[in-house]
């Protein structure tokens, strides 16, 4: 299993340079100028030194190289500096968005908590109620519960998170008045009254959110369960006098997270991408609203960085799912 994780790990580095290559040049490419936001009453010449500023008068592969040494070395020294209160990278140009020009990270680092807490805190409730109910349902085959879970899990799944995060915000919102309708990322938690309002308003958002990925992760589970549970090694089990928790908790259910766990963390780094359609419906301040509003800027560096940062969660995170294949499958070996 080491050698292979090595080996993964070697083989991401092509792939992962080979993923910003396509990026840059594709934003390169696509139309816009970041400079289209500056009045009009600017001068040519100054337009022209802002664009200098901002590294757009260099050749492409220049331009490509700078920002690989920034984001693998200049901001990794920036975030060491920042824990162990060094000065490695002191004077150092970072990645800088041409919208707020601020550093890219600082600014991902600004929103970051705003996305976990909302689409991070909903990806774990899908996944704590979705494989108990993809369990049960498997297990109880057509019983009421399985024709429950089965229509829940079909609305979740069916309709767009757009139409039901309106859909709250209409009845409790505007009809009933329970929660704010729109996501303050102002607010600080001091005392028990503004806690309860935090959770109030967060309670839609993560909802939705929930409904969809919860949806999605039990419609999984209980088809893989469904799969093992006429397997031959099941029948074999209980011919053995092993108890039927055993049977189903044990051997059936160890078998059928595999794919489940493929599922589970692919959708892991989109919890650092942000639900865009979701925090654009709720105004929540984070990764996914920030994202659109660079594109519509044109701010290459902004969005040229966060989706490498989407590219580099994903290689990562499908390769944790292959050596928890081996953990939870002892007959897959890699070495």
């Amino acid at each position: 299993m080491l050698h292979f994780t090595i080996r993964r790990l070697l083989l991401a580095i092509p792939t992962l340079l080979f993923i910003s290559l396509v990026i840059f040049l594709l934003l390169d490419l696509a139309p816009g100028d970041p400079m289209a936001s500056i009045p009009l009453t600017v001068p040519p010449e100054v337009k022209e030194k802002m664009r200098e500023a901002l590294g757009l008068g260099e050749p492409v592969h220049i331009r490509f190289l700078n920002w690989l040494y920034q984001f693998f070395v200049v901001e990794p020294q920036v975030a060491f500096d920042h824990l162990f209160g060094t000065n490695f990278a002191e004077g150092k140009q970072r990645i800088i968005s041409f919208q707020s020009r601020s550093p890219v990270m600082s600014v991902v680092a600004e929103r970051m908590p705003q996305t976990l807490w909302v689409v991070g805190l909903s990806y774990i409730f899908a996944t704590l109620i979705a494989v108990p109910i993809g369990i049960i349902s498997a297990y109880r085959q057509y019983s009421w519960f399985d024709q429950i879970g089965t229509f829940i899990s079909m609305i979740g799944f069916s309709i767009p998170t757009f139409f039901s995060g309106v859909l709250l915000i209409v009845v409790f919102s505007v009809i009933l008045g329970w929660f704010p309708s729109i996501y303050d990322t102002t607010h600080e938690v001091t005392d028990w009254s503004s806690f309860v309002y935090q959770m109030k308003q967060m309670a839609m958002p993560v909802f939705v959110l929930t409904l969809y990925n919860a949806a999605q992760v039990s419609r999984f589970m209980r088809a893989s369960m469904l799969d093992n549970l006429n397997q031959d090694y099941v029948r074999t089990a209980r011919a053995k006098g092993l108890s039927e928790k055993v049977v189903v908790l044990v051997h059936v259910l160890r078998n059928s997270m595999i794919p489940v766990v493929t599922v589970i963390a692919l959708g892991v780094p989109t919890i650092f991408g942000g639900a865009i359609i979701t925090e654009q419906v709720f105004q929540v301040n984070g990764l996914g609203q920030m994202l659109i509003t660079a594109i519509y800027a044109s701010d290459a560096p902004m969005v040229q960085t966060l989706t490498f940062i989407f590219a580099v969660l994903i290689v990562l995170f499908n390769l944790i799912a292959d050596i928890l294949y081996g953990i939870l499958d002892p007959r897959i070996r890699y070495d």
